[in-house]
């Protein structure tokens, strides 16, 4: 007997009602709203094997709106894929659960990003279909030829991400995009017209977007729809019309099956509604059978896929790629031999310039861009042109003034896989993308932001483009590599040191104005691994430690010139990675920053978090004001971030 769809649909629903009301948290709203769509879309589009959940040219499917897992984790254990196990959906939101509260891709297989927060999937998904658009421009359609498959909420349209994300969807013209939005009408406050009026069709269709509507409890207007949105070459949104938590006969429709459990009562009442007899966490076998044969029906395709592949001339470059492997050849040093033959004084934003010429040349996998700051980045190298809706092989995306969409989608990119994603934007403006930075280090993703106009050192554009807790508070996010490198070598070994981390973010904190190229002798390892490093010992008998970053290591150099002029030794420290310098032994950092001689710190921000290096009695020198329009020098003066200013404090505290 042939299972029905609407039997199909209640599976869904009753897992996730019964999840979210053994944990008594959770949203089973959503699943329940949009169990039909999802249905057919497993059941007769996406492309996947349940069985080999990595397969590189499966369909990517994004749960935007994250708050409804249930949803994901339903379809995966449903379909066959070897976790979540029944057990792990019976401790939904439970500690040590993959079925988190929201969908966390390093927890399960089949989870492609992590979502929760509105609209950055959707955001996400748009990075994965322009990598696939450049991958299959690079190596074709018998290796690269998927679709990416969204499903969002109201919550992830009304988010400024969304806009963002769809007008630069639009306008590459992403036709193997497609979003199904889940038009329930309901928010956790009620209704959406008490706080919107928009229409949503019309701005999707203004950005160039393909819009339908269809009823999402109908399997053939869901089908009519998916089809008319696969015929056509622009990116869609699908507007299926639910109603929110469909089967609870008396909760249905309204906010209060949003982020709440249904309660025992309703459950019951759900499952008389929708004839589903079974008890809690158990699916009949017949459906289950079903369900299983949807989860394996990928299997022969992807099984022709590796028959192309295994044939293809491309093979070991394009599998090298996927893995997120580096060349085995791949390095820098003899880029840096140049630079130390040929000493140069440039700005950082420069010195990573020139580092991309050569990384880029060296990476076919790079994809660069930037936040309409490309000549103030200097992210865009020779080899790099642009990518475009007529022209997918180029290697730089022209992301407009959309910083926090240019974000997720580089987390996308990285994401999918094949391609190592830089964008540029000014530090000041990472306020804007910092959600998605923060997802790119939660999801483990190589995603590396080249974030110029470090300081007051940018000048006269004053104190709203002038950063000062902006590198401090990045350096707190965990598992983001923030970098602050002091001249034009540190700077090619920051970005050879944020290329060979697979396993997260980086951010490079570049300067506008120029700087001495303090390293010109040659060495055999890559110092700012270590994170921080003594740049120069003290001559005379050590009595300070002056640690510094960026920009201000040149004036520590100076510093230390004033001091020894009096007798007193000084050891310069660069520290352009404190996460690399927290991660080496015990005896490398008392060595290199010990505790009987008086330790300074130099950075032009904010001074506070320096004390877990300087300690106590040491002293700080930074920024903890706005700054102020000016050009750079005269800050400098201003601020007292200056050899002549800071030496005779130091030398005081060493009296006292």
């Amino acid at each position: 007997m042939t299972v029905s769809e609407k039997s199909l649909a209640s599976a869904i629903r009753a897992l996730s009602m019964d999840a979210v009301q053994a944990a008594n948290s959770g949203h089973p709203g959503m699943p329940m709203g949009m169990a039909d769509v999802a249905t057919v879309l497993f059941k007769d589009y996406v492309k996947f094997d349940a069985s080999q959940p990595k397969w590189a040219d499966r369909d990517r499917f994004v749960l935007s709106a994250g708050h409804g897992s249930m949803l994901i984790y339903s379809l995966l254990h449903l379909t066959g894929y070897a976790r979540p196990t029944i057990e792990d959906i019976r401790n939904f939101r439970q500690l040590g659960s993959p079925c988190a509260g929201h969908p966390e891709n390093f927890e399960l297989a089949g989870v492609e990003a992590t979502t929760g927060p509105l609209g950055s999937g959707l955001a996400t998904a748009v990075g994965m279909a322009i990598a696939e658009r450049h991958l299959n421009a690079s190596f074709g359609d018998d290796l690269v030829d998927h679709r990416t498959w969204v499903i969002a909420g109201d919550g992830c349209l009304m988010e400024g991400i969304n806009h963002e994300a769809i007008g630069l969807a639009g306008h590459l013209n992403l036709g193997r995009l497609i979003v199904l939005w889940d038009d329930n009408k309901i928010t956790i406050d009620g209704s959406v017209d008490l706080s919107s009026s928009e229409d949503v069709r019309a701005r999707y269709a203004a950005t160039g977007w393909h819009v339908v509507s269809c009823d999402g409890h109908d399997v053939a207007d869901v089908r009519r729809a998916i089809d008319e949105a696969l015929a056509d070459p622009r990116p869609s949104l699908v507007a299926c019309a639910t109603k929110i938590g469909y089967g609870a006969p008396n909760k249905a429709g309204t906010s209060g099956v949003h982020g709440s459990a249904l309660g025992e009562a309703e459950v019951a009442a759900a499952r008389e509604f929708l004839g589903w007899a079974a008890e809690p966490f158990v699916i009949p076998e017949d459906i289950a059978a079903e369900w299983r044969r949807i989860g394996a029906r990928g299997a022969e395709v992807r099984t022709a896929w590796e028959g192309r592949r295994a044939n293809n001339g491309q093979k070991a470059e394009f599998e090298r790629r996927m893995a997120g492997e580096l060349p085995a050849d791949f390095s820098l040093s003899n880029y840096i031999d140049t630079l130390i033959a040929n000493p140069q004084k440039v700005a950082t934003r420069k010195a990573s310039e020139l580092a991309l010429g050569a990384i880029n040349d060296l990476l076919p996998e790079t994809l660069g861009g930037s936040a309409d700051l490309t000549g103030s980045n200097n992210t865009k190298t020779k080899s790099t042109g642009p990518l475009t809706k007529d022209d997918y092989s180029g290697r730089y995306v022209y992301y407009g003034i959309r910083e926090f969409g240019m974000a997720c989608a580089m987390n996308g990119m990285a994401l999918h896989g094949g391609v190592i994603p830089y964008g540029g934007t000014f530090l000041v403006f990472s306020d804007y993308m910092r959600g998605g930075i923060r997802l790119a280090a939660l999801q483990q993703t190589r995603a590396i932001h080249v974030l110029t106009h470090d300081s007051i050192g940018l000048g006269e554009d004053g104190p709203t483009h002038q950063p000062i807790e902006h590198v401090m508070s990045l350096r707190m996010i965990p598992n983001l590599d923030v970098y602050r490198p002091a001249d034009i070598v540190e700077t090619a070994e920051c970005w050879e040191l944020a290329l060979k981390d697979k396993e997260g973010p980086s951010v490079l904190a570049l300067t506008r104005q120029n700087l001495a190229q303090l390293r010109t002798e040659k060495t055999s390892e890559n110092l700012c691994a270590k994170g921080a490093y003594r740049l120069r010992a003290a001559s005379a008998d050590r009595k300070v430690v002056l640690i510094a970053t960026g920009s201000e290591v040149e004036i520590a150099v100076a510093t230390a010139d004033m001091l020894e002029q009096q007798g007193i030794g000084a050891d310069v420290v660069s520290m352009p990675s404190w996460a690399h310098f927290d991660a080496q032994p015990q005896a490398y950092k008392e060595d290199l920053l010990p505790h009987h001689v008086l330790r300074v710190s130099i950075e032009a921000g904010t001074t506070f978090g320096w004390e877990r290096y300087v300690g106590i009695a040491g002293l700080r020198f930074g920024i903890d004001t706005f700054g102020a329009s000016a050009p750079a020098e005269a800050l400098y003066e201003h601020f007292g971030l200056t050899a002549a200013k800071i030496a005779p404090q130091v030398a005081a505290a060493l009296d006292h």
